[in-house]
């Protein structure tokens, strides 16, 4: 899957909008610029951020030190910064 991307000097920034609460963990597909992600994980203390860091770790087969949530730490919509990748 080809995943809507801006590049910056150490690596990329995606917009995704997360679902949790669902019945998997999955990367859904793609709506405009935004990534939507399925979570198991409900959004109650950084449970459903966690799960949205693992999943992109182990989709893009990276440490999860190098997945930052830039921005929306408390939203659906989050801007997330993935150091050391080049798409």
């Amino acid at each position: 899957m080809d995943l809507p991307h801006t590049k910056v000097k150490d690596g990329i920034i995606i917009q995704v909008k997360v679902i949790p609460r669902s019945s998997k963990k999955e990367i859904a597909g793609v709506e405009g610029n935004t990534i939507k992600i399925k979570l198991t994980a409900p959004p109650v203390e950084d449970a459903a951020n966690e799960q949205l860091i693992e999943l992109l770790s182990e989709t893009l087969s990276i440490k999860k030190g190098n997945i930052e949530i830039v921005k929306g730490d408390s939203s659906r919509y989050k801007t997330v910064k993935i150091k050391g990748v080049n798409l």
